[in-house]
């Protein structure tokens, strides 16, 4: 939904139909999932519980809806087909929220909650809960009794944490409003059993983002504490290049066992990704970065990078190849980088700009020469093609820096000004 646009009541998305984006049925949304937030902030709105073809119900995070209009949702069809297990600090909004007594924050009375408006944040991809509509009068009054009334969500007491005691519910809620590297920094310092519940309580794309900021001996920590489909499900939300670096560090049994479990897509990219050395190009790699055909226009270009979800070292280029468009993709063609993009008009084809100058790495390069290539050529990130003039990746910039400090470096006790919460 895009910023401004109306808002969307819940009881409108109970048992909608899910689309694609080639516009086949993924399923029907039977549930909302939120989480509740400390210091008064409206719930964050997760995903959705859909029921899929096969009767089973599964979870859609909100970053995966591209919209929700005209009684449907459309995803960006990369749907994880585990059947949902609602977690400690989740609640339904149909199944919890609905019907639930709550109190009008200015005169103390109670109300009743019959429906709930969601509204996606301007300029971002997450969402709140935004409005409640409620019945005034007694529990169990009949429907057409009392006067209804739309409110905010901050007329409406009984929807947010106390920032009191030290329940991972509550922590996770204050972890939302920090970076993940800060998140990272936090966790690091907790005790191992208040890391592994705080990590049990964060979302799979949280936690992901959350993993790729900690050192290696946290990450093998937290992995091996987490249920073994879960896990799968983390390692899928990471970037590959960080999955792969990861999964390396646990013993052989383990790995392959995890792997099995990953979607084989994404197994077959993180598979890739090992079978090179650490400190060469192809080790250092992600296997995602922006392709387009040669027939794509410059407003092509500009609506893939501006997808949220995107770095800004991925988002500042992208690589035009011939199909397949998947890495490993047909034949490389060249880069265009993102100032180019601004300098042309919108219609204009990528493949009439494309810089082609600049000789891609092999996989094989090793660390010495991606980083003298990054530095040379003022770049923050470098293709990798394969003897064939396939496209396999990109080194980004933070990629190579992650290699380039000493070891110890995510050990720096570097804390943003708003502050880390600890426990013990």
């Amino acid at each position: 939904m895009a910023a401004g646009a109306p808002r969307v009541f819940v009881s409108h998305l109970s048992g909608v139909p899910v689309f694609d984006p080639n516009g086949d049925q993924v399923g029907r949304v039977r549930d909302l999932v939120a989480m509740l937030r400390v210091g008064g902030r409206p719930p964050r709105l997760l995903g959705l519980v859909v029921e899929v073809l096969s009767r089973r119900r599964i979870f859609l995070p909100m970053t995966r809806v591209t919209g929700v209009e005209s009684g449907q949702v459309i995803t960006t069809g990369v749907v994880n087909m585990r059947r949902f297990e609602q977690r400690p600090t989740e609640r339904l909004v149909l199944g919890e929220f609905l019907d639930r007594r709550v109190r009008l924050v200015e005169t103390g009375e109670e109300v009743t909650v019959l429906d709930v408006a969601i509204q996606q944040l301007p300029a971002r991809r997450d969402w709140e809960i935004d409005k409640y509509f409620v019945r005034k009068g007694k529990a169990g009054a009949l429907r057409r009794k009392g006067e209804t009334l739309t409110v905010d969500w901050s007329a409406v007491s009984g929807f947010s944490l106390e920032e009191v005691g030290q329940g991972a519910e509550t922590l996770v809620a204050t972890f939302e409003r920090l970076r993940p590297t800060d998140v990272a920094n936090a966790l690091h310092h907790l005790s191992p059993k208040r890391r592994a519940e705080v990590a049990a309580a964060l979302d799979d794309d949280r936690l992901a983002d959350v993993l790729e900021e900690l050192p290696e001996d946290d990450q093998v920590e937290i992995i091996g504490k987490l249920q073994e489909e879960r896990a799968a499900d983390v390692l899928e939300a990471m970037d590959p290049d960080d999955a792969a670096d990861l999964l390396s560090e646990l013993p052989e049994e383990d790995k392959e066992r995890l792997l099995t479990l990953m979607r084989p897509d994404d197994a077959a990219d993180v598979r890739r990704l090992m079978s090179y050395e650490e400190r060469t190009a192809g080790g250092l790699m992600t296997t995602e970065p922006i392709i387009l055909r040669p027939d794509a226009t410059i407003a092509d270009a500009l609506a893939r990078v501006r997808q949220a979800d995107l770095s800004p070292a991925l988002a500042a280029q992208v690589y035009v190849c011939r199909s397949p468009d998947e890495t490993p993709t047909g034949k490389y063609l060249g880069t265009v980088h993102f100032q180019r993009l601004l300098r042309d008009p919108p219609y204009t084809l990528v493949s009439s700009v494309v810089d082609s100058d600049l000789v891609p790495l092999g996989p094989d390069t090793p660390l010495p020469a991606v980083t003298s290539y990054l530095a040379a050529y003022n770049l923050v990130s470098v293709p990798v093609v394969d003897e064939s003039g396939s496209l396999l990746g990109a080194v980004t910039v933070d990629d190579v820096l992650d290699h380039l400090l000493p070891d110890d470096w995510r050990e720096t006790d570097f804390h943003s000004e708003e502050g880390v919460a600890r426990g013990g």
